[in-house]
């Protein structure tokens, strides 16, 4: 059996696109066609434009909120339209009641096979009773069900061969699993992250973070901080390789005119965390009729979340990433100028954030606007981060280079590989030559490997059902 240890992978400030194909109701039959394929054009742009990666989550059952529950057909199709996009999983639900492990690493394997080697590998466990409920994971055991699944799955694609499994939730022989990524031994690992306790588990699993909590370049000073110091001292990588990255995401919609990207945008950004907490926190859904965008419309007046209001409030006061003077705009981030944008993602690379992520699509954001904020973002913004991007890569390989070669000799002491000694297994027709002592049909089996050899004889003939 061999293995293959690498060391680390190390990126400055970078900037994707993250769909997950919101569709507030009503729509019609062809609706989820177009949303699909106008989230194709925007990838495609946005690679011609140098953003770096787009990631797509995995969810089930979450209508309007997340029509995405194959993320590898999505990603595959966005690899035949970019040239240099990171692919990213964002994420893949590991917990082998939804995803068996094996099948996790050669969906992965085969994307980064077919991408010529750009997929990033993000993980997850949910806490929606929509998908928990849905494929029998127990709340209460979800996150060592996540933590098994994702420790097979790598297993999968580093070992030749897999040795095999006996676990509380996944029980498996040892196969080859193939195909093998082209990132070896695997690419690089990321987990979803919403609280302190998670992103402190990323840092001691060794996997980036991704931050699906919209917060402030101030406060993400902390959450970089805190992952890099238990990285430091607890390090033992859940795979082969360390990624020590911290990645945030933001709403955003950019507008010369700041007044119009609010229009744009806000509601869009609103509706994304609305939708959110209707399935993961006070939500009541009957599937197939539940009116999510309505009842969301409906709370929002009251509340002081209506387009004028967002006016009215940009006139009293700048926003911040959250909320408006008067909590009367609520999400905001990437929302304006250039001039406002490039400000505000200065604070995050500051603050030592590896990546920004943008969420454009959500709600009824418009394709067109979508679109148009691709365009001036990599055309305005965009290029002054490209210009730092080398300087930045080196600084931080240095100055974490003590912590991972500390995390990865701790790897090397937990983890032996198994010795496999001669095992092997049989075809189904030669177990039961064995299981019955039949001389006749060994011998049957033997002349049928000798005919196949010499293209004598159809073996699928003598064996079918």
């Amino acid at each position: 059996m061999t293995y293959v240890y690498t060391y680390v992978y190390i990126k400055s400030m970078k900037f994707g696109l993250f769909y997950e194909h919101q569709m507030g109701r009503p729509w019609d039959d062809g609706a989820e066609r177009q949303l699909i394929h106008d989230a194709l054009t925007q990838v495609e742009l946005a690679d011609s434009l140098g953003i770096q990666y787009v990631w797509e989550v995995e969810h089930h059952f979450l209508e309007e909120y997340s029509h995405s529950s194959a993320p590898e057909v999505f990603l595959a199709a966005c690899s035949q339209r970019t040239k240099q996009m990171r692919l990213g999983h964002g994420i893949i639900l590991t917990a082998p009641q939804f995803n068996h492990p094996a099948r996790t690493a050669e969906r992965v394997s085969m994307l980064d096979l077919v991408s010529n080697g750009r997929v990033e590998f993000g993980s997850g466990e949910s806490a929606s009773e929509a998908e928990l409920g849905g494929f029998g994971v127990n709340p209460l055991e979800k996150r060592d069900a996540w933590l098994e699944g994702l420790e097979v799955a790598v297993r999968c694609m580093a070992e030749t061969p897999f040795t095999g499994v006996e676990g509380k939730y996944v029980s498996m022989p040892p196969r080859n699993v193939i195909p093998k990524p082209v990132q070896r031994p695997h690419p690089p690992l990321w987990v979803a992250c919403s609280r302190r306790d998670t992103i402190l588990l990323a840092a001691e699993k060794g996997m980036g973070a991704l931050t699906f909590a919209f917060i402030d370049p101030e406060e993400a000073v902390n959450w970089v901080t805190e992952y890099e110091t238990r990285f430091a001292e607890s390090c033992v990588p859940v795979g082969f390789a360390v990624n020590p990255q911290v990645a945030c995401v933001s709403p955003m919609m950019v507008h010369h005119d700041e007044a119009e990207a609010i229009r744009r945008g806000a509601e869009g950004s609103n509706f994304f965390g609305y939708s959110l907490g209707h399935f993961y926190v006070f939500g009541e859904h009957r599937p197939g009729r539940t009116d999510v965008w309505s009842e969301y419309v409906d709370r929002r007046s009251a509340q002081g979340y209506d387009p004028d209001a967002i006016a009215a409030a940009l006139k009293a006061e700048a926003l911040g990433a959250k909320q408006a003077a008067g909590d009367t705009t609520g999400l905001r981030g990437s929302v304006g100028t250039p001039a406002q944008v490039r400000e505000y993602l200065r604070r995050f690379e500051e603050a030592g954030v590896d990546q920004i992520i943008f969420v454009l699509q959500a709600g009824r954001n418009e394709h067109e606007h979508i679109m148009e904020s691709i365009e001036i973002f990599g055309t305005e913004i965009l290029p002054e981060f490209l210009e730092r991007d080398e300087a930045q890569v080196a600084a931080k390989a240095r100055r974490l280079a003590p912590a991972i070669e500390a995390a990865m000799a701790r790897k090397a002491a937990v983890y032996q590989p198994k010795d496999l000694g001669d095992y092997s297994f049989p075809a189904l027709p030669k177990q039961w030559a064995k299981a019955t002592g039949s001389a006749e049909l060994a011998a049957t089996l033997e002349q049928w490997a000798d005919d196949r050899a010499a293209g004598k004889r159809d073996l699928s003939a003598g064996i079918a059902g």
